[in-house]
């Protein structure tokens, strides 16, 4: 037996059934979601939202604020959102399923207005700083308090290297949101790889990013910068393949685990848990177990700190232990919330 502290996914559209992108969703239905989460270890996540248009963004967030604020574990696990979107770059490849039709430039204003209608903070925005004119968007971003991200961008090499200096201070998901054919040398991946100024999040399910893949990334990057998240939508902890929703899109799972718009060739998101993250960098020989739940539990934690103490969060007390499988036996969060499963 291991016992670690509660893992935490910055990066969670959805789980079990349950779409965070639903403009109806509900505390019960929250509350069931977060609920399975806790038996994969997570004891702390940032809520995903992704490109719509303002009107949606806005019924999106009242949801999940209110689901968030009636619910029992979502008082606990959720310290605030995470908006994937809608400042991101539009070209085929780089947009995934995003729509292109609600990708508009970085507006700190669309921003501040979807923040002042929920009770929890907006943590962490992605965006793609190749459309930030003089980086005054991230500029504004951090005076704000958030963390900020590239993601589905073209960045290259330069603009990378200025966006790291006016405070993005990681990639999300690195290795994906980007076309399948790119420049050998010069391009987005390499020129986020290659600054060292910034983190980076991978989804490690060997669908997004092959393994052996993986560990040439991690070793690029370094242990000490890399963060493991899911991109888990409904899908994820369900256990079995058929159709699902995604932010008003049907999304397919196979068998395999893959998840996409049925007919599309890019995917939508994941059905990766984060306990099974953590196994299969230990089992594919990525990194040890201790560096694997760095990349699960330390890491996020300090990539995202400056915005947590900024608006005075302090993460809950939390313990999971892990059998000599690596499967999860026990979570706990705070002595309060006491869950025990068996295999």
């Amino acid at each position: 037996m291991k016992v670690t502290s509660g893992l935490f996914d910055i990066q969670v559209n959805g789980f079990a059934g349950i779409d965070f992108n639903d403009e109806n969703i509900t505390a019960e239905a929250l509350d069931y979601a977060l609920d399975k989460m806790l038996k994969t270890g997570v004891t702390f996540c940032l809520p995903t939202l992704i490109t719509a248009s303002e009107s949606s963004l806005i019924e999106r967030f009242r949801a999940l604020d209110k689901a968030v604020s009636k619910s029992h574990l979502g008082k606990l696990m959720v310290p605030g959102y995470h908006l994937e979107g809608p400042f991101i770059n539009p070209e085929v490849g780089y947009a995934g399923c995003h729509p292109p039709c609600d990708i508009i430039k970085p507006d700190i204003n669309l921003v501040a207005s979807l923040e002042r209608k929920v009770s929890k903070p907006i943590l962490l925005v992605t965006y793609a700083p190749e459309f930030d004119r003089q980086f005054q968007f991230v500029k504004q971003l951090v005076a704000m308090g958030k963390c900020v991200a590239v993601g589905h961008s073209n960045i290259n090499f330069s603009q990378m290297e200025e966006a790291a200096k006016e405070g993005v201070c990681m990639s999300t998901h690195l290795g994906n949101g980007i076309p399948q054919y790119l420049h050998k040398l010069e391009n987005t991946l390499q020129a986020q790889l290659s600054c060292d100024a910034i983190g980076a999040s991978f989804i490690a399910d060997g669908i997004h990013i092959p393994f052996p893949a993986l560990k040439n990334l991690l070793r690029t990057k370094t242990v000490a910068r890399s963060i493991l998240v899911t991109d888990a939508v409904s899908a994820a902890g369900c256990n079995k393949a058929g159709n699902y929703q995604f932010a008003a899109m049907s999304i397919e799972r196979t068998d395999d685990g893959t998840v996409r718009v049925p007919g599309e060739a890019n995917l939508a998101g994941s059905s990766l848990t984060l306990d099974q993250a953590v196994r299969n960098i230990v089992n594919n020989k990525i990194a040890s177990f201790d560096e694997a739940i760095m990349m699960a539990t330390t890491n996020p934690r300090h990539y995202l700190q400056p915005a947590l103490m900024r608006c005075g969060i302090t993460p809950p007390v939390s313990a999971i232990t892990w059998d000599d499988q690596l499967n999860i036996v026990k979570s706990t969060i705070n002595r309060e919330v006491v869950r025990e499963y068996t295999y």
